[in-house]
């Protein structure tokens, strides 16, 4: 039973999309993508520029979660929006990978990789998930309460500021096909 870890990549625009729907917690309603248009500024067009940082997850072959970020500016309305240069996270495990640490090693690479590009990152997350991005030094948003986009969970804003780290090494080739260490 292997995980592996792979940047997002714009051709991989789909599993954003796909994994999407858990994110937002919409498999625990009778609502799709399709029923929200406001979710459009998480997938469209995602990897196009280098405003997105995404990382997902492939356990045993098959997708089971992803990290994936924009900078978007209050124009967008997002429900996690802080500042024009704080990504916004999403964060989706499909629940058949839930409770396999899987959240936790998607967290650690993505915090790696985005030390390297950001101060700051903010999520949107239901209160009764608050304390587990606790453990990853996230801290909630006072007066930052809100209703989710399907409408039925309580949610805050939560932010966490990075500590600029440097490249451990510097490539010359950036394929698409290259392996996170």
């Amino acid at each position: 039973m292997s995980l592996e870890l792979y940047f997002l990549r714009s051709s991989e625009q789909k599993i954003v999309t796909d994994l999407l729907y858990y994110s937002q917690h919409l498999d625990e309603t009778d609502k799709n993508l399709e029923d929200i248009q406001a979710l459009k500024i998480y997938y469209d067009f995602y990897g196009l520029t280098a405003k997105d940082l995404g990382v997902y997850a492939l356990k045993d072959g098959a997708i089971a979660g992803a990290i994936w970020s924009r900078r978007l500016s209050e124009y967008h309305n997002s429900k996690a929006y802080i500042l024009d240069d704080t990504p916004v996270l999403n964060l989706a495990i499909k629940p058949a990978f839930r409770g396999e640490g899987i959240a936790t090693a998607l967290i650690n690479q993505y915090l790696s990789e985005a030390s390297k590009l950001y101060k700051l990152l903010s999520i949107s997350v239901p209160k009764e998930n608050i304390s587990f991005l606790e453990k990853f030094g996230f801290e909630v948003v006072n007066g930052s309460e809100h209703i989710s986009y399907a409408g039925d969970k309580e949610s805050l804003i939560m932010r966490k500021e990075l500590q600029k780290q440097e490249e451990k090494e510097s490539f010359t080739d950036f394929s698409s096909c290259k392996w996170l260490d």
